[in-house]
């Protein structure tokens, strides 16, 4: 049993040198969401504290996602969030995808579903109320 857990142990701090590419590749900051669209700053606000994180390159990454396996688990979550729509490349997106984006943004706000509850967990700021929800959802109808 003891053998195990140094096995285990040994494992999981080689591990630690496997990491995610976090890079971000080049693009222009003047086709970014926040860029093109100049929101109040009570949502741009929001925007940054509940929704860029993982939409978009500015992914702002806390010291436990340095640990090897949440790393890969928080990247998989960005990697995605960034694959449905990525604020910092707003501007690239064709317009049907734009109001496709706003759209269902709305939906996933009101459900509840956005943003992903296990972000909420560890970024508190990101736990919307009411009002701050119709505020989002009243900015990406405008989108729309």
């Amino acid at each position: 049993m003891k053998r195990l857990l140094l096995i285990l142990l040994l494992l999981l701090g080689l591990a630690q040198f496997i990491r995610p590419d976090t890079s971000v590749p080049d693009y222009d900051p003047a086709q970014d969401l926040i860029a093109m669209t100049k929101p109040m700053p009570a949502v741009e606000q929001l925007l940054r504290a509940a929704c860029y994180d993982c939409h978009s390159y500015e992914t702002q990454y806390p010291w436990y996602d340095r640990i090897t396996p949440v790393n890969w688990w928080v990247q998989g979550h960005v990697d995605h969030g960034r694959e449905e729509g990525n604020f910092s490349r707003w501007g690239e997106l064709p317009e049907k995808k734009r109001r496709h984006f706003a759209e269902e943004a709305v939906e996933l706000i009101a459900e509840g579903e956005m943003p992903l509850t296990e972000y909420t967990w560890t970024h508190a700021e990101a736990r919307l109320d009411a009002g701050q929800k119709k505020l989002l959802m009243d900015f990406f109808n405008g989108l729309r």
